[in-house]
C-alpha cells in the first residue's frame, strides 16, 4: 500500500501535533516529573482535642474531671504532642463553674495555672434557667465563656473531630 504525498503530509502533521506538545511539557516540568522520586512528607504534628462534659453537681465527678484535665496533658507532653481540652458545663454541672457554689473552685485555679490549653464553657440556657429559678444573676468564676447550648456545643466539637470522655 502506497501513501500519496498528501496523505503522508497529513500523517506527519498529526504525529507532530501530539509529539511536540508532549516533548515541550516534559522539558518544562524537568526530569523530576519523568522519574518518580519518593517525596519526603513533612512530619505531621499530632494535635489531640478533648471535650469533657459536666452535667452533675457531684463533687466526686468534678474532681475526676479535674484529674483527667491534669493527667492527660502530661501524657501527651511527654510524647511532644499538642493537647487541648474544652470543659462544657450544663444542667447541674454549671455549679462547678459558679463563683458561689463551686466545691472545686481552688482546684480549678490550680488546673488553670498548670494547663493553659483548657477552656471552660457554660450552657447559657442552663445559666438563664438558674437565674430565673433563683431570682438573681449568677456569677461564674473568671475566664468562663458562654455557649447557647452545652449539649449542642459537645455535638459540634465531636463533629469537628474532638474526642469525648465522660467523667
Amino acid at each position: 500500500m502506497r501513501f500519496s504525498r498528501r496523505e503522508l503530509t497529513i500523517a506527519v502533521g498529526l504525529i507532530l501535533a501530539f509529539v511536540v506538545p508532549l516533548t515541550v511539557t516534559l522539558l518544562l516540568t524537568g526530569s523530576e516529573a519523568a522519574v518518580s522520586k519518593p517525596q519526603a512528607k513533612p512530619a505531621t504534628v499530632r494535635v489531640h482535642r478533648l471535650v469533657l462534659p459536666i452535667n452533675t453537681d457531684d463533687p466526686t465527678t468534678m474532681r475526676a474531671l479535674i484529674s483527667t484535665s491534669l493527667n492527660l496533658p502530661k501524657y501527651y507532653q511527654e510524647r511532644n504532642e499538642a493537647f487541648t481540652i474544652e470543659v462544657v458545663a450544663y444542667n447541674a454541672g454549671v455549679h462547678m463553674l459558679r463563683a458561689d457554689t463551686s466545691p472545686v473552685k481552688d482546684m480549678l485555679r490550680v488546673l488553670r495555672a498548670v494547663n493553659s490549653n483548657i477552656r471552660f464553657v457554660v450552657c447559657e440556657a442552663t445559666k438563664l434557667g438558674m437565674e430565673r429559678q433563683e431570682g438573681h444573676p449568677i456569677t461564674l468564676i473568671d475566664n468562663v465563656d458562654l455557649v447557647p447550648s452545652g449539649p449542642g456545643r459537645i455535638i459540634e466539637l465531636q463533629e469537628a473531630g474532638w474526642s469525648y470522655i465522660r467523667s
